[in-house]
Parts: C-alpha cells; structure tokens; sequence
C-alpha cells in the first residue's frame, strides 16, 4: 500500500517537475519572440497622446532608444516574469487538472473536456498572478522609463526595485495586484479553453491531443493567446497605468476615468500590437512546452527503464 502511495508521490513530483522546467523553457522563448511588441503595447497604453498608432511608436522607439534600451528595454525582469509564471502557471495548471479528474470521475486529465480545462487554468492563474506582480510592475516601468524621463533612464531593474522598497515598502512592488489578477483569472480561462478547444478541434480520429504536429499546436496557442487579450485587454490598460503612473485609485475608477475622459477607444489603445505579438509568441510558447514535456517524459522514462 505504502509502494502505492510512494509511486503516486513520485509520478506527481515527476510530473510537477517536467511541468516546471517546460514551462520555463516556454516563458524564455516567449520573452524573446514577443518582447519588442510588448514594449510598443505598454507604451501605446500608458501614454496614448504621444504614441498614437503602433507603427510610429515602433519606429519613434527604434530611432530614439535603439534596440536594446528601447524595443528590448524590460527585458530582464520580463525574462523573470515570464519564467516565473509559466512554470509556476503550468505546475498549478497540471495539479489543478488532476484535482478537477478526481472530483468529476475522469479516469485522466486527457478526458477532461473544454469546461474542466478552463476552469483548472483559471485556478491555476491565481498563484502566477501573485507571483508574477512585482517582476510585471519592473517590466512596466522600465519600458516606459525612456518616455516618462525623470532621471529613470539611469535606473536598472535591481536600482528600480531597491527605490521602489525604500519609498513604499514591499507592498509597493504589489501595487496593480488586483488589475493583475482580474486580468489573469478569466484571462486564463480562455486562453487554456481557446487552446485545448482548437486542439481538439485540430485532432483527427483516433489521433491524440498531443500528436497533432508542430503547426496545430502553434495554431492552438495562437487562439488561446488571442482569446486571453481580446477577453481582458481594457483590465490590461489599467493595470499598466496603476503601475506605470503609481495611481493610488483603484481599477474599475482607473477604467471609468479613461473611458469618460478619452473614450472607450483608450481601452483599447495598444490591441494591435498585442494582438501580432502574440500570436508568434504564444505559439512559440506552446510549442516549447508541449515538445519540451514530451522529451523530458520520454527522459525520464528511459532513466526509469535502466533503473
């Protein structure tokens, strides 16, 4: 009974620990592919007057900043942000499939349909938000650091951080907390239904989920990383003020206050470029994952077979 149990806690922590490092592997590859067009996105939100359209904040950040310090600026703490919470993501996301299995009697988390899938992406998006805050609100800041000028063109992500913590305490790399995780729940929720959805859709008869080729799974992740922003864009916006301007208000007056004083349009400035970068980079993202996990299975499973 006690080997039952010891083998269960061995699958599980295999399991967590290919989830963890393929998920990792993806927010790298992710930062990478979509981080110039984050950058135009989260400039386009928090300054809308200045950087009207997404081809002109490109190039006016291209021609003034360059290509580190301008299109790649951020970069470390997205490296950070993103690593954190996809690992943390995909772990949370394969044990709350395993709970939501149990509870609704599937005999594996590859029968649990489109709801079921959601929902464990919804739940699992909880504990990434939290994690994810502080390293998104860096990001944040130093993308906009060139525009916002001040004297934070000299400051790092370590300098920033330190200058955040002495002015407003630890819970001030919190700040956008809420936003964050209004942004992340539902986002979740159809980002993981977008993507299993489309692969299910993509799967052929007596083909398996995880069989169905490189360009249906990075098509599949284009759709889950299209539902997840076209789903939850506006909380986006305010997030990135909150934590860009250090606004004290909360969310839904964030939100009001944009669309009285500059239209429901505002909510959405920055779509387009979010909308192109993720679509390379979410499928990026699924790919590495997916081909990731599936290697570090076979890994593992041919050490277990020496053993």
């Amino acid at each position: 009974m006690s080997t039952g149990k010891e083998g269960r806690k061995s699958k599980h922590f295999k399991d967590g620990a290919i989830d963890f490092t393929a998920g990792s592997l993806g927010g790298v590859a992710l930062v990478y592919v979509g981080q110039p067009l984050d950058t135009v996105k989260v400039k386009m939100q928090t300054f809308p007057l200045l950087h009207t359209n997404m081809f002109s904040c490109f190039t006016s950040t291209l021609r003034n900043d360059g290509v580190y310090r301008g299109l790649y600026a951020g970069t470390v703490p997205a490296l950070v942000t993103n690593v954190v919470e996809n690992s943390v993501l995909f772990v949370c996301y394969g044990f709350c499939q395993k709970i939501i299995q149990r509870l609704s009697g599937a005999k594996s988390v590859n029968e649990l349909g489109l709801l079921s899938n959601a929902s464990a992406g919804f739940l699992a998006s909880f504990f990434s938000s939290v994690a994810i805050c502080p390293t998104e609100l860096i990001k944040c800041k130093l993308q906009a650091k060139e525009t916002m000028g001040k004297g934070l063109h000299t400051l790092g992500p370590i300098k920033l951080t330190a200058q955040i913590v002495r002015a407003e305490g630890i819970l001030g790399l919190f700040r956008g907390l809420v936003p964050t995780l209004v942004r992340e729940m539902p986002g979740y929720f159809f980002f993981f239904g977008g993507y299993e959805g489309t692969r299910q859709l993509l799967t052929q008869p007596g083909q398996k989920k995880e069989d169905i080729g490189l360009l249906r799974t990075m098509i599949a992740g284009a759709v889950g990383g299209t539902f997840f922003w076209t789903s939850t864009f506006p909380v986006d916006v305010a997030k990135s003020r909150i934590q860009v301007g250090n606004i004290e208000e909360n969310m839904v007056k964030v939100i009001y206050k944009i669309f009285r004083h500059e239209g429901i349009g505002a909510l959405y400035n920055g779509l387009a470029p979010t909308i192109l970068r993720t679509i390379p980079a979410t499928a990026t993202l699924f790919v590495t994952y997916e081909y990731s996990k599936k290697w570090l299975h076979y890994a593992f499973a041919s050490d277990d077979s020496e053993d």
